[in-house]
This record gives structure tokens, sequence and C-alpha cells, in this order.
């Protein structure tokens, strides 16, 4: 049996001990420092793997027509396999990264933009899903990307 620091697994540094999301990287944000992509790292990318997606929902998001629906808040593709995560503030700015991160595409969320939009919060105890997919060829989207497309999953759960 696999141990669980041998597994293929996301995590981000800025949840704090409580589960929570830090409102800087909320669509309120704090001064300055609003709307920030949060630090994401991952650990045991498999073997053969050729490129990385990541998908980030809150999975609590209120929808008028249905309780509660996945809401899409970041779309990144083609993460070289090499990386071992995208810093704090990495959202708009692949292009000036350049090196190791100049293929990288960030999607549209369901808010119709590319990059990170921490959502505003209607209420306190909204879940995020941080998704890492592994994936075999790059993901050759233009500049369509969005998050229908589907991938085997690796995902761990943030509370906010």
């Amino acid at each position: 049996m696999a141990n669980a620091s041998d597994e293929f697994r996301v995590v981000s540094s800025s949840i704090d001990h409580e589960g929570r999301l830090p409102r800087k990287y909320l669509a309120e944000g704090q001064g300055a420092k609003k709307g920030l992509s949060p630090p994401v790292e991952w650990y045991n990318v498999p073997t053969g793997t050729k490129t990385l997606a990541l998908v980030v929902e809150d999975i609590d998001a209120p929808d008028p027509n249905d309780p509660i629906v996945p809401w899409t808040v970041w779309v990144v593709i083609n993460i070289p396999p090499t990386l071992k995560g995208l810093p704090e503030g990495f959202s708009g700015k692949e292009e000036d990264t350049g090196g190791d991160y100049a293929n990288i595409k960030e999607g549209n969320n369901d808010f119709k933009v590319p990059g990170w939009r921490g959502p505003k919060m209607p209420s306190p105890g909204h879940r995020f899903e941080f998704k890492l997919y592994a994936l075999d060829d790059e993901i050759d989207l233009g500049n369509k990307v969005t998050t229908h497309f589907s991938f085997s999953i690796s995902c761990i759960f943030f509370k906010y």
C-alpha cells in the first residue's frame, strides 16, 4: 500500500490551520492585496506526465436556479511537470515570467475572463476545491481555454 506522502497531491501554504483561504485572495481582498492568486504546490507527479492542468472551484457557490453549483475561479493549463508549483500572484503574469512558465496558459473562469478571480463571499464557509490533473500530452486550445474538458483527477479540499 502506498504511503500518503507518496501520493500525487496538491496543496497551498496560504490555507490557514483552520482551513480558511485569506481575504487577500478574494474579490473584496485587503487593500492593495486583493484578488491575488494563492500559491499552489504539488508533489509526486506521476511518471510519464507531459503537462499539468489546475482547476480551482468554489464548490459552495449559490445559484438562483440551483441551490449550490461549483463556480470555477481559476483554470491553468500546460504547466510543465518539472515545476513544483505556482507562486502567489502568478495569475495574469504568466507571459512576463518566461523560462519554465513560458507555455503556461490561463483559461476563462466562470466570470468569463482569464485568470484567478476570487469571488465575493456572500456568506462564510465556502469550500474551494483545487484539482490538479496529470496529462499525457500538452493541451492546444488556443485562447478558448475553459473548464469544459475532463480528466482523471487528484484533488484536495480547502475550506474558506
